[in-house]
């Protein structure tokens, strides 16, 4: 008999079961969750169709606009002070 998974306090690092430790599956938790999460294009300002290509590339599905960011974020918090340095690529 199959046990349902048990993955109520570390939701999406539930993957890893109890390997790793617990602190370390809340961390990645909280990794996944922002790298997963809907993101808003840049350049469109449309929700949900930004998905990232490699670490530090990320794509609008809609408007086809590729920008590097961050490894789990399309836009850093540097990005807050230097917005003009994102340059649309073809």
């Amino acid at each position: 008999m199959r046990m349902g998974k048990r993955t109520k306090v570390v939701g999406i690092a539930g993957r890893y079961g109890p390997r790793y430790g617990a602190t370390l599956r809340k961390k990645v938790r909280e990794i996944l969750e922002k790298r997963y999460s809907p993101h808003t294009c840049p350049f469109c300002q449309v929700k949900g169709k930004v998905v990232r290509i490699s670490v530090g590339l990320w794509k609008c599905r809609k408007c086809g606009a590729v920008w590097a960011g961050g490894a789990y974020i399309p836009q850093t918090d540097l990005n807050k002070y230097f917005p003009r340095f994102i340059i649309r690529t073809k």
